[in-house]
């Protein structure tokens, strides 16, 4: 009798476990694990490293950071010698730049002064110009882990390493090439003009071994290891997460629980504060562009920003539209509930992570109080007195 109940029982319950498990919706099978019920990780946020790594094929050396400053300021390396790296990357405004979209070719002047010249042909630069400060450690996860050689550039991914990034504004008609050379020539052309300059030779021998150092690939090096020396990773944020509790005030440190318990440090997240993956948020066009600008791989992605020293790098988003940080945290405030300002991306294509970010306005300046905290002022702004070419410095900026 009693095993003929144990039996039933036993029944009885494999019955249910079968009822539930077809009461299950194929659909929520399908769901991938971040859009279902369970807790999404908030994500996590450190200091950065106190010293940075190269890649093993170009190690950083003193002689190859002071050449690549050079370079990075000399106009030479733009086809009408008139544009420079530092141009629209300038230290006054933290390697970045105070305009929406810059002028590279066929312009004048500095930051917002920045004008083009008259008869202009030249289109706006497509993007925002983001700041150079810690980009050594572009790419680096939430675990401190990065590969320098490998790193993620531009706002579309479109470069891994430094190396690889250092001359591609060199063939961009907009920003230094300008109508004189062809993308295939322009590159070749520099290198050319670069090692005519006894200066400049006399440099390369001393930076890379040899005497015929100057090439493309080396140019390419020099300025990717002074741009990768850019480091900024002592801000009031590091000296807190390292230790020192009173870095940061009470008002601030709210402002950082408010910000990961929002949902900002899903895709803001580790030591530079991005995930340096791409996510659709639907910005509004740039009214500066003819075409719309789709982004990543035409999906209108763009990778998400390092949020260090942003008192230094406005304006926001990938093409600048948003002029301060307040209004940067409201328009994540609207994501949920109003349409998106981008008529070319429909609601069911915002990013997941960013529909489920919900800040509250009544937060919005307490986490702007945290965001400050991630500037560093104590940067590299030396800018050298003449160049070896003998042209302007930083291009025409003045």
């Amino acid at each position: 009798m009693r095993l003929k109940v144990i039996v039933i029982l036993v029944a009885l319950i494999v019955s249910c476990l079968v009822m539930v498990e077809s009461c299950k919706s194929p659909a929520d099978e399908r769901k991938p694990a971040h859009r279902r019920k369970e807790q999404v990780d908030p994500g996590k946020i450190s200091a950065l490293p106190e010293t940075f790594e190269s890649p093993a094929g170009n190690p950083t050396t003193a002689q190859k950071i002071e050449l690549g400053r050079l370079l990075f300021y000399d106009p030479v390396l733009s086809g009408g010698n008139d544009v420079a790296c530092a141009t629209c990357h300038h230290p006054e405004f933290g390697y970045a730049e105070s305009l929406q979209l810059s002028i590279g070719v066929n312009g004048r002047g500095l930051g917002e002064q920045r004008h083009f010249n008259s008869r202009n042909k030249i289109p706006f630069t497509k993007r925002n110009a983001q700041s150079l400060l810690n980009v050594a450690f572009s790419g680096i996860d939430q675990e401190g882990n990065y590969i320098p050689a490998e790193a993620p550039m531009f706002w579309d991914l479109r470069a891994g390493g430094l190396e690889e990034q250092a001359m591609m504004p060199v063939r961009t008609l907009e920003e230094m090439r300008g109508h004189g050379y062809g993308e295939e020539d322009i590159t070749n052309e520099v290198a050319k003009r670069v090692g005519k300059i006894a200066t400049y030779r006399k440099l390369f021998k001393s930076a890379f071994g040899t005497d015929e150092a100057v090439s493309v690939e080396n140019i390419s090096k020099a300025l990717a290891s002074f741009q990768r020396s850019l480091v900024a990773n002592n801000s009031r944020f590091d000296r807190y997460m390292r230790g020192d509790k009173t870095a940061m005030s009470a008002r601030e440190i709210e402002g950082m629980q408010l910000f990961i318990s929002s949902g900002c440090a899903r895709c803001h997240s580790g030591p530079m504060l991005s995930d340096y993956k791409t996510h659709v948020l639907g910005v509004a066009e740039s009214e500066l562009l003819s075409l719309p600008d789709s982004g990543f791989m035409k999906s209108f992605a763009f990778r998400t920003p390092t949020l260090r020293n942003l008192r230094f790098t406005r304006p926001y988003m990938h093409n600048g539209k948003i002029q301060t940080l307040n209004d940067v945290l409201t328009f994540y405030e609207d994501l949920p509930g109003k349409d998106l300002p981008n008529p070319h991306v429909k609601k069911e294509q915002l990013d997941t992570l960013a529909g489920m970010v919900k800040v509250k306005f009544g937060d919005i300046n307490t986490i702007v109080e945290f965001l400050n905290t991630l500037n560093d002022e104590k940067y590299d702004r030396k800018i050298p007195e003449s160049v070896p070419s003998g042209l302007p410095v930083g291009g025409n900026i003045h």
